[in-house]
């Protein structure tokens, strides 16, 4: 014993002291290849493209579905019918999207804005006056493709969501709770000032018209038939004096998706046939064709690789991780939290046997032999790992893609890095979480 503790009691530990010293400058080096992930994918579309531009240049298999989902796909020692092994993440993350006929001026304010929608949940209060970028695509009639990826480079433009100053909010604002303060259509979008020459009834609107026409050839019709997402336009950074944190847009959860992209490149001769599943939509219940719930695009993917076997039966037979993040412990707001069942930075991937809320409603519960099974293969590993629970019961809660495929037949369980300020505009990860989210999804593949 130490400390007056059972050996036998379990106990969290660090993963900085777990690696090695080796580790530990892997984990920073790996670290800065995710950082250009997260700076390049901010939709969900980018993301697809750079894991397919990554699958090509390692010449690995991949196929892609409608440029919003994807799989990299390695076929293993075994037949197909003995089951998979499956990684799966998503690659959205909360946002404002643009409405469908977004463009208007206010005529009291002489700006011009772009009405938004919001995407996935949000706290609303923490999109205003931070600076955004506009990305996505505009698709006109005749098919042809233009994409946005504005307020990026340093000598872009950028947009941002006026709010009201201290000094006149106290009536309108301050009185309110935080999920009032802030209306959802108020979260609009200010684009431009500059009046048009000419009779225009609203001549900053005609100006950014005139403007967008040149420029990308596009007119006011053409943004119904569109894709365009304004995200913070912060880049991904180190944090902290150590360089220990990175903090960015997107971790919920790109961070799984890098970690699980490079696994699967990382892989040779497997023994089962191996997937890395990306998919959209996770962050409003996985609903579309490019979803978690899509399940046709998992079962195509299984007839190609064997066009006379069950497919029922060979779902049954594999097994999947659900690459989706844990919230770690909230400093000043601990109380939110059940300590003993709670993940935090630093001290490696968690490993989440429930999701859903209250009474494990809408849920995943992996079994306890499923359990058993990724508790030993981390170990044998040498993986940090940690358990989780999103916040106390009756208080917390949220659901991931595991209830699909569990609903397969499928063993699954969830297996994410933690994430502080989750769904905010600027989340912070730890490296040797990301790291270890690497070293899991690497040792799961091979098995």
């Amino acid at each position: 014993m130490k400390d007056g503790e059972s050996k036998y009691a379990y106990k969290k530990k660090s993963a900085w002291e777990l690696f090695s010293k080796p580790q530990i400058t892997t984990a920073f080096t790996f670290a800065e290849g995710y950082k250009t992930f997260l700076n390049e994918a901010k939709t969900e579309r980018e993301a697809i493209h750079v894991i397919a531009e990554a699958a090509k240049k390692q010449k690995k298999k991949i196929v892609v579905n409608r440029e919003k989902s994807a799989a990299i796909v390695i076929k293993g020692k075994k037949p197909v019918r003995d089951g998979l092994r499956i990684v799966i993440s998503h690659i959205d993350s909360p946002r404002l999207d643009l409405k469908q006929v977004p463009l208007y001026q206010d005529s009291e304010s002489h700006l011009a804005l772009f009405e938004t929608h919001y995407y996935g949940g949000i706290k609303k209060f923490q999109w205003v006056v931070i600076p955004l970028a506009l990305h996505g695509v505009i698709v006109k009639k005749d098919g042809k493709k233009i994409t946005f990826a504005l307020g990026e480079d340093d000598r872009d433009p950028v947009f941002s969501v006026p709010d009201l100053l201290p000094h006149l909010s106290h009536d309108i604002q301050d009185n309110k709770k935080l999920d009032e303060a802030i209306k959802a259509e108020s979260l609009d979008v200010v684009i431009g000032s500059l009046p048009a020459k000419g009779d225009f009834k609203e001549k900053i609107k005609a100006a950014i018209l005139e403007k967008l026409h040149a420029d990308y050839d596009i007119t006011e019709q053409d943004f119904i038939s569109a894709e365009l997402e304004a995200v913070p336009a912060f880049k991904a950074r180190d944090m902290g004096f150590d360089r220990s944190l990175i903090g960015a847009y997107g971790q919920d959860d790109r961070i799984c998706a890098y970690a699980a992209l490079q696994a699967i490149l990382d892989i040779k001769n497997p023994e089962h046939t191996v997937l890395s599943l990306f998919v959209d939509k996770e962050e409003i219940g996985s609903e579309g064709n490019a979803s978690a719930q899509a399940t046709s695009f998992l079962r195509s993917l299984i007839r190609e690789q064997d066009a006379n076997v069950d497919i029922d039966s060979v779902l049954l037979k594999s097994k999947m991780i659900s690459a989706d993040v844990s919230s770690a412990v909230t400093p000043n707001y601990t109380d939110a939290f059940e300590l003993k069942n709670a993940s935090s930075l630093g001290n490696g991937i968690v490993m989440s046997k429930f999701t859903g809320h209250g009474g494990k409603y809408s849920a995943n519960d992996a079994s306890a032999e499923y359990i058993a099974e990724i508790r030993a293969l981390l170990d044998r590993a040498k993986v940090p790992w940690q358990t989780g629970e999103l916040g106390k019961v009756d208080k917390g809660g949220g659901g991931t893609v595991a209830k699909y495929f569990s609903r397969l037949g499928m063993e699954v369980v969830d297996l994410g890095a933690p994430v502080l300020s989750m769904h905010s505009p600027y989340e912070v990860a730890s490296k040797a979480d990301l790291y270890s989210s690497y070293l899991a999804y690497l040792a799961f593949l091979k098995s």
